[in-house]
């Protein structure tokens, strides 16, 4: 769903998360793969085949 470029919001009520939740896992998923934002992170993920 971050790759489709959805808010953060839209993404924790698809899921049935919380806003934060989906925020500190896709901070996680930045700060592993040195992404600088979410696409960037989108971009390393389906590179390295993890998508």
């Amino acid at each position: 769903m971050a790759a489709e470029g959805l808010p953060l919001k839209e993404i924790a009520h698809r899921l049935f998360l919380a806003h934060g939740t989906v925020r500190n896992h896709l901070s996680a998923i930045m700060r592993k793969t040195g992404a600088r934002n979410r696409m960037e992170a989108v971009l390393l993920a389906r590179r390295d085949g993890w998508m």
